[in-house]
């Protein structure tokens, strides 16, 4: 961790995969207000790695709602897209030492795997996203095979050999905590084993969530990570992954999460209602705030 005369840098991380609504608001004005009060600076990263929902507009829709929010940026923001180039030699370094395999299971096929055990009897383990671990035998495929079926063209992921790398690295990083207020809340132990192989990387796109943001954060020298509660496990993954690539943890808060009428966390994926449509409707920054839980702006 930076020491305490190094200015603390945070940092907002939307995908353009569709409008911000209050949960990003809240996320938002929280890291610039706790960057305000610890004297550090709020940088802004859009995270659109995934070719498939990415849009242009969303990204510009993105800039306008923070720019009315009366957030700004000292540097322009850091595309991931752009910057997947460069998570190649981290996932390089990773594969030399023996912690990739690539894994040419598609998600109905790891399902069909983990029904029929279950319905052996065997209960199958499964990530704290609910999703299940890998259950098929590309672990055990020699590297001469498995370099043979992807030159053939068969579509393949790229994953870390979660019990190799925890033998690795030795006793579990832990993860250093910080309150709403930005302040020392202690370290909590990370359990990265409750992921499983998590995939690195895919044959069409060259990096995942787990590795770009690491390296990201160290790129961009990112001291703290304050985001929504959905993310907090996935920070269990992120220490291992920083500790086998040498990088620099920073501190966490993961906050609240709003819901909506239905009692259901607010998401891109259920249409929430768009800070744009708030704005349409006569909505104000302050009402934002409001909304959210927030204080006025200091």
């Amino acid at each position: 961790m930076p020491g305490p005369t190094m200015q603390p840098v945070f940092r907002f991380a939307p995908s353009p995969n569709g409008f911000l609504h209050l949960g990003h608001a809240l996320s938002a004005l929280l890291n610039a207000d706790l960057a305000a009060r610890l004297g550090g600076h709020l940088l802004l990263r859009i995270e659109d790695i995934d070719p498939e929902r990415c849009r242009p507009e969303y990204e510009a829709a993105i800039i306008e709602d923070l720019a009315w929010l009366g957030l700004s940026f000292p540097e322009p923001p850091l595309r991931q897209a752009r910057e997947m180039a460069a998570d190649a030699g981290p996932l390089d370094a990773l594969r030399r030492r023996g912690l990739l395999y690539r894994c040419f299971c598609s998600r109905s096929e790891t399902a069909r795997l983990v029904a029929e055990r279950e319905a052996a009897g065997t209960p199958w383990p499964r990530d704290p996203d609910g999703a299940p671990f890998h259950a098929g035998p590309c672990a055990d495929l020699s590297e001469r095979e498995a370099a043979a079926r992807a030159a053939s063209g068969a579509p393949h992921a790229w994953r870390l050999r979660m019990a190799r790398a925890l033998e690795e690295i030795g006793p579990v990083p832990s993860v250093r905590c910080l309150d709403a207020q930005g302040r020392d809340a202690g370290d909590r132990p990370a359990r990265p084993a409750d992921w499983g192989d998590v995939v690195l990387a895919r044959r069409d796109v060259p990096t995942s969530y787990h590795l770009a943001v690491v390296v990201d954060d160290a790129r961009q020298g990112v001291t703290h990570v304050v985001r929504g509660a959905d993310l907090e496990r996935a920070t269990d993954a992120h220490r291992v992954l920083q500790a086998l690539l040498g990088l620099p943890p920073p501190a966490y808060h993961h906050h609240r999460l709003l819901a909506g009428p239905d009692g259901q966390k607010l998401a891109k994926s259920t249409r929430s209602t768009a800070l744009r449509a708030l704005r349409a409707q006569g909505w104000t920054p302050a009402d934002v705030r409001r909304t959210v839980g927030l204080g006025p702006a200091t």
